[in-house]
């Protein structure tokens, strides 16, 4: 019941809103608070950004001030404007290279100005909406540029490791290499391996005093580390320094030639950019694996988050900061440290600040060498052979490949604009790459047709159609996804011809996304797999007729008492799996046939026609061992009403196929549940009333009063109907714990038990998560259903 508010009129043309008389007065303001989490999760993410921050700027050949200034405002005005609340900006360590260059050829006050015109440049971006543009590079290339980056950086950082001073370029390093070899220096050669070594270890702490230990950043250790061994051994080496803030250099008019200052320009948003975009695409996705999140974390805005970081690099530029993008490393520990919203980024920027200030004595005491070994680890990891595998199963590894190498040689533009140019050339040569074959298997004349049916192809075609005899039966395989309209009117035109003169052709193929556009006298349907029979319309080019109107106004047939027509659409079903289904599957089931079936899921579920197993499971043939009756009802083992038909699967399922969880799924609307509802207690003279007595012990658990109702999604059933099918899950869930097979392997640890509710109006999956609770069912996430 809801409260009525009261108005008093003082105005003919206004209405003011009163309290009632009774209700409290109203609060004051609210206090801003910060969440317990994200104060932790801002000390996190600070102690890797401090050392991270000096080391990029070290690399960058900047003044070491830059990096903490860039981390601040990263921090503070990314963090508050960004679109993607936990992600967290600074200095990267992919635009070293780029800032290294600048730095070179013009000077560190121009590369400030050219942060900040970046700056500019992506609040143009952010304002046109942009952003999503950004994700249509290829991620081959976004890998294969910070590839080039990493193998750039740790080849610069191995000179300073070993005590020298970097080149220009890889190339100079590389031919520098062994002359600095021949002269490194002991004690920064120490200093660099205790930081590796500790880097390497500290993650790798085992017992409980090394879980606990390991919630401190292993970069903080290392550098932590390797300054107090070279302080307690008195060794001699170049620290960092930091001059006074009044001599801090700002930015500065640009100064160059303008073609010069405009490709930096372009090259500094494109790497902050797509960085900073494909960093909050990840962050969603980290995110989503974490449950009991507020309402406040939501997707990242990408427009937003390209604002966000355009006017932070507004801000550090115009400090004297590093350019700023988003940062994998510090955003990975700032979710896995718990943090709940954008307080804990701004809070981390905070503490920089603080750092800043109150810790130069501290901070200047830190080797050089530390650092340089602590980012050339960073650029070491950016190589990654996840992401090798992962161009090399998706065929782009020369994408990868030529990007990385012309990042290394040419530079971070060049590069990618080289890899651009390969992503385009193998798209093209996948386009052109089609396979067209002819053979003769028993009298019929098969051509297939292997990939996109363009132009290009149609020489090809026709050599391959003209092969074969006038008046031979014919079968055209077209396998791809896309005809153009010169393939259509040849293939057209020479399926005329050949009927003409006294051929039969059929055309098969596969239809996954874009439909193919076949001659309009090839029966065809390209319906979906689960395309209702009721109502349906075969949208192939030689469709049925729509369906008239009945005589009572309804779409749709009327109903075929003979049920000849039924038999008909089973027919059709087939006839469509064997066209289009049969040629996908038919590896995998025959592999499956070779090896006999390993599913790893017994799903109970019920015979209603509504419950497509395998669509609401996204699953394929060998994935589930499924057994459907009447009610998803689980009689209990050892009495006299009890079933040799489903204890027999549960068995096999358990004992021979070893499945390593069992699901009980119930549904909305089920006539099983109804029955049970409406039928007496000793009601068994027919088959189906002896077989819902099953049930009966769900329908007494449901009317005894000292049980909680279930609910879903947090709400009530909707109705007694709706009760009974949740309560009918933990009750089946109850009969199947007292099966001997399944008890046994539940104690061994191998088995586990789930119950899911499917609601056929919403088309919406919910997992039990209380059975205690009278079943209380939530929606299913990814990970909730994994054995």
């Amino acid at each position: 019941m809801s409260a009525c508010v009261p108005t008093r009129t003082t105005d003919p043309n206004r209405t003011e809103r009163t309290h009632p008389p009774h209700s409290p007065p109203p609060s004051g303001p609210r206090r801003f608070r910060i969440a317990g989490a994200d104060v932790s999760a801002s000390i996190a993410v600070f102690l890797i950004a401090l050392p991270l921050s000096l080391g990029i700027a070290l690399a960058t050949g900047a003044p070491l001030q830059a990096g903490l200034v860039a981390a601040a405002v990263g921090g503070l005005v990314a963090g508050w404007l960004g679109g993607s609340p936990l992600q967290v900006s600074g200095p990267a360590a992919g635009l070293t290279v780029v800032t290294a260059d600048l730095i070179q050829r013009y000077g560190w006050r121009t590369t400030c100005a050219i942060t900040v015109l970046a700056g500019l440049a992506q609040l143009g971006l952010g304002c046109l909406r942009v952003a999503r543009g950004a994700l249509a590079v290829s991620p081959a290339i976004v890998h294969g540029m910070l590839a080039g980056i990493g193998v750039t950086i740790a080849v610069a950082q191995l000179h300073i490791v070993l005590g020298g001073t970097p080149q220009s370029s890889v190339p100079d390093n590389l031919r520098a290499l062994p002359a600095q070899l021949a002269q490194m220096r002991p004690a920064s050669v120490s200093v660099s391996a205790l930081t590796l070594a500790l880097l390497l270890l500290w993650p790798r702490l085992p017992g409980r005093a090394g879980r606990l230990l390991r919630k401190i950043p292993a970069a903080l250790i290392a550098v932590a580390g390797a300054t107090a061994a070279a302080a307690l051994a008195g060794l001699r080496l170049p620290k960092v320094d930091l001059p006074s803030w009044s001599n801090h250099a700002l930015a500065g008019l640009p100064e160059g030639p303008v073609l010069g200052l405009v490709a930096a320009v372009l090259t500094t948003t494109l790497v902050c950019s797509v960085q900073s975009l494909l960093g909050a695409v990840a962050v969603d996705k980290l995110v989503a694996g974490r449950p009991g999140l507020p309402a406040g974390v939501g997707r990242s805005d990408l427009d937003r988050e390209l604002l966000g970081q355009g006017a932070a690099n507004i801000v550090s530029g115009s400090l004297g900061g590093l350019p700023i993008a988003g940062v994998a490393v510090r955003t990975t520990a700032n979710v896995n440290a718990g943090a709940v919203s954008r307080n804990s980024t701004m809070l981390h920027g905070v503490l920089v600040v603080i750092a800043t200030l109150l810790m130069v004595p501290l901070l200047e005491l830190i080797p050089l060498a530390s650092l340089a070994a602590l980012v050339m680890s960073v650029g070491i990891q950016m190589v990654s052979l996840n992401h090798i595998r992962t161009v090399t199963r998706h065929r782009e590894v020369w994408v990868y490949a030529v990007t990385t190498l012309g990042v290394v040689s040419l530079g971070v533009l060049q590069g990618v604009a080289l890899g651009i140019a390969m992503a385009v050339a193998v798209a093209l040569h996948r386009l052109t790459r089609t396979r067209i074959t002819h053979e003769e298997r028993e009298g019929v004349h098969h051509v297939h047709v292997r990939g996109q049916l363009t132009f290009l192809a149609v020489p090809r075609l026709s050599r391959a159609l003209h092969l074969v005899p006038h008046g031979a039966d014919t079968v055209v395989e077209l396998d791809g996804s896309f005809m153009d309209h010169a393939a259509y009117e040849t293939l057209q035109d020479w399926q005329k011809t050949h009927t003409a003169q006294g051929g039969a052709v059929e055309i098969t193929g596969r239809h996954p996304g874009t439909r193919i556009s076949e001659p309009s006298t090839v029966s065809d349907c390209r319906c979906r797999p689960w395309t209702a029979w009721r109502n349906h319309q075969c949208e192939g080019p030689q469709s049925t007729p729509p369906p008239e109107k009945n005589e009572d106004g309804s779409d749709g047939p009327e109903p075929d008492p003979t049920g000849v027509g039924r038999g008909h659409e089973l027919a059709r079903g087939i006839s469509a799996f064997q066209r289009n289904t049969a040629p996908l599957v038919r590896s995998e089931l025959a592999r499956l046939a070779r090896e006999g079936q390993r599913p790893s899921q017994l799903f109970l579920t019920c015979a209603d026609s509504r419950l497509v197993t395998s669509m609401i499971t996204s699953s394929g043939p060998g994935d589930l061992f499924v057994v459907r009756n009447v009610g998803n009802l689980v009689p209990r083992p050892g009495e006299e009403s009890g079933d040799d038909s489903v204890a027999a699967a549960i068995e096999y399922a358990v004992d021979v196929l070893r499945v390593r969880s069992i699901t009980v799924c119930g549904h909305s609307g089920c006539g099983a549940m109804q029955a049970l509802l409406n039928s007496e207690p000793g009601g068994t003279r027919t088959p189906l009333e002896r077989w819902l007595r099953h049930g009966r012990p769900s329908v007494e658990r449901m009317a005894d009063g000292s049980r909680p109702w279930g609910s879903l999604a947090g709400r009530a059933p909707e109705d007694p109907v709706e009760q009974l099918c949740l309560i009918n899950v933990v009750q089946q869930l109850e009969h199947l714990r007292a099966h001997d097979s399944v008890a046994r392997a539940i104690e061994e640890g191998t088995l586990e038990l789930h119950g899911m509710y499917f609601h056929v109006g919403e088309a919406e999956s919910y997992l039990l998560t209380d059975a205690e609770g009278g079943g209380a069912f939530d929606r299913v996430r990814e990970t909730d259903l994994t054995a």
